[in-house]
């Protein structure tokens, strides 16, 4: 029972994004951008859609901001938060074949 409700405690934030990358400026804010999500922790699940596991919706919280104090100039960015039951129930596929989602990372966080 305790680890049904893990699943649900548990969450993945999702960060989608399509910045432009026309002039030199746009593609520095589009590296420096990918870096500091990069640096948080988040793991790039397809190319401009990074992910990353969270211990509680408290601790998503944490890394929702910190995005959002990170935004670029330009472009459209997404964050979506959802749980891991929600996460694991997903499909995903290379070309025809079902594969594996991600495992959940099992880190230690200090505070």
């Amino acid at each position: 029972m305790y680890e049904r409700l893990n699943a649900y405690r548990i969450m993945w934030v999702l960060v989608h994004f399509d910045l432009p990358t026309d002039t030199k400026k746009d593609r520095k804010n589009y590296s420096i951008f990918r870096k500091k999500i990069m640096a948080d922790g988040f793991l790039m699940f397809q190319f401009s859609m990074y992910i990353r596991h969270c211990s509680s919706r408290e601790n998503a919280d944490v890394h929702i901001k910190r995005v959002k104090c990170i935004l670029p100039p330009k472009g459209h960015i997404g964050i979506m938060c959802i749980t891991d039951k929600q996460f694991g129930m997903m499909e995903i596929f290379r070309g025809r074949e079902l594969v594996d989602p991600p495992e959940t990372s099992q880190q230690l966080e200090l505070f």
